[in-house]
């Protein structure tokens, strides 16, 4: 296994035909002089490209409205490629009486698993019981409540182990001889994002990345909005404007958008808090991961990781600075997680081990608590109607995004005169791009089987791919792998090799159908390549990508 060289900079932070129309490029007669490109004319701009953002304008397009969605960098950039990557109720949260937001994420888990069982697969949590945390009682009460605060039927429930004959016992301290498992879900957040991104478009939604808003003047019954983007500027003129900006939520009210007549748009305060994780090569062989009690009070989790590795975090520190985006991990972080899993691990974990690190920023409703890992994860969604529509999304989780998305659709629609029986949901029971893997399988059963089903079935279909490689490309596109393969009929049908695995032929599907444009684009968002490849592999992609750039806004296709 090589090692990557800890120099990549961390981040901060859907397969249906399509129901509605594409958004239609009008001149207008007052666009700005310097626009190069015609206005845009939508019902809908939505201003954010993470998970909450392309979610909603999944929804938004498949309900009929024509939305524009405008992203300053890439898709999932920060705060959506940044968690740790769980689909979870968030056992932790009933210890602040947080009972609606872990049912209603509870509720989510088992619909996003069966959406897209190619990124989002079932996961084991081991629990060591240290009796100076939480007493044994009480953490049987808690998951007591976590089996039955919503309906299962993919996951098991809870039960006790012996660590002592456990495999999961082996890596952990001999001190822990008792422990706890229960069910939730791992999710590729990063691949998430471009799925609803890829499936919103496919619906007629226009994305558009590494496209920055500058300016949105709000009158009485429209908005209009200066974008700046690889094509130059553009005017974008909108009935209502999401704000889906994450950690820039805030000072997108309070600098982007302009009022109509002096009314104010930014009434709630964001807390932004920076969780980081570590990556170490794989400290055990089981497929579980663990959730470990710290002496304060909060947890940590440690999750098998791409194979050879661990992903170990996260903190939770309040924010200083004024740019979301610069959030970087810091050494008292490192050495906080590593020292809080090595009281577990009987193999100690050190910062030399350390092999990649990320931070995220997550955007928090000010609640005024003092603890940032109090802070509410619920959202809120705040409207105002006073002027045209505005939409704001405050808060949220990854697991909770679909509904949050259902949820901002409700609304948008009431504020443009359609309720949601005459536009209704559709997203509970759909599949996400790649998702719906019958034309291989045949009908469903369970997500994780199924995915293993989908994998020998491609094998069959592709038997000069190699096992590995097979099963990245199984996990990385579902049932859209025929897409990027198409007639090929042998490796080299797939163009050289840029890099170990990743050939040609893939890297233009990406740049084609994905949106990718950048070496960290590919290798550390739509894949995590990046982690298996030396600097010089690193830089090859890099090269090719540099040597090969398209404008891929006004060029990606939808498969």
């Amino acid at each position: 296994m090589k090692k990557p060289e800890n120099t990549m900079a961390p981040f901060s932070d859907q397969s249906h035909g399509s129901t509605g129309p594409s958004c239609e490029c009008i001149p207008v007669s007052d666009i700005s002089s310097n626009s190069s490109s015609p206005a845009i004319d939508c019902d809908v701009l939505i201003v954010g490209g993470g998970i909450n953002g392309c979610g909603i304008a999944r929804d938004l397009a498949g309900r009929g409205w024509r939305v524009v969605l405008c992203e300053k960098d890439d898709l999932a950039s920060h705060t959506s490629s940044s968690s740790t990557k769980l689909i979870h109720g968030g056992l932790r949260y009933l210890e602040y009486y947080e009972f609606s937001l872990v049912r209603k994420a509870l509720q989510e888990r088992e619909v996003l698993l069966k959406s897209a069982p190619h990124i989002m697969w079932p996961l084991r949590f081991v629990m060591p019981h240290d009796p100076s945390m939480r007493p044994a009682w009480m953490i049987r009460i808690g998951l007591f409540m976590y089996d039955h605060l919503a309906k299962r039927e993919v996951l098991p429930g809870s039960r006790g182990v012996d660590l002592r004959t456990h495999a999961a016992g082996k890596p952990l301290k001999a001190q822990y001889k008792r422990g706890f498992v229960y069910s939730d879900g791992w999710v590729d957040d990063a691949r998430l994002v471009v799925l609803n991104a890829i499936d919103a478009q496919a619906r007629g939604a226009q994305v558009l990345t590494r496209t920055r808003c500058t300016h949105a003047q709000r009158d009485a019954d429209g908005w209009t909005a200066m974008l700046e983007g690889p094509e130059g500027p553009r005017t974008v003129r909108a009935r209502a404007v999401v704000n889906a900006a994450g950690p820039w939520a805030e000072s997108f009210l309070r600098g982007v958008a302009q009022s109509a007549r002096g009314e104010a748009l930014a009434t709630k305060s964001l807390r932004l808090v920076k969780g980081s994780h570590i990556v170490v090569p794989r400290l055990f062989e089981h497929d579980h991961a663990y959730i470990f009690q710290n002496p304060d009070k909060r947890i940590i989790f440690a999750i098998p990781y791409q194979d050879e590795f661990t992903l170990i975090g996260t903190t939770d520190i309040e924010l200083s600075g004024d740019d979301p985006g610069a959030a970087r991990i810091a050494q008292e972080e490192i050495d906080y997680i590593c020292t809080q899993a090595s009281r577990y691990f009987e193999k100690p974990i050190a910062p030399a081990d350390v092999v990649w690190t990320y931070s995220g920023v997550r955007p928090l409703l000010d609640d005024a608590s003092g603890d940032p890992s109090a802070v509410t994860r619920d959202y809120m969604l705040e409207s105002n109607t006073t002027a045209a529509p505005l939409l704001s999304v405050w808060g949220g989780k990854i697991t909770t995004f679909r509904k949050l998305a259902e949820d901002a659709a409700d609304e948008v629609g009431k504020m443009l005169g359609q309720s949601s029986a005459q536009r209704p949901a559709w997203t509970d029971g759909a599949f996400l791009a790649g998702g719906d893997l019958s034309a291989w399988i045949g009908a469903g059963r369970r997500p994780d089987e199924d995915f293993e089903r989908f994998v020998s079935a491609v094998e069959t279909r592709y038997p000069w791919l190699y096992g590995k490689l097979a099963r990245r490309l199984a996990r990385a596109y579902g049932a859209r792998v025929s897409d990027l393969l198409g007639d090929a009929k042998s490796l080299a049908d797939l163009g050289p090799a840029v890099a170990p695995g990743l050939h040609e032929r893939e890297l233009r599907f990406l740049q084609t159908h994905e949106w990718a444009m950048s070496a960290d684009d590919v290798l550390w968002r739509r894949s995590k390549l990046g982690l298996h490849y030396t600097p010089a592999e690193r830089e090859q992609v890099a090269a090719w990508l540099q040597a090969h750039a398209t404008n891929n806004n006004m060029k990606v296709e939808v498969s």
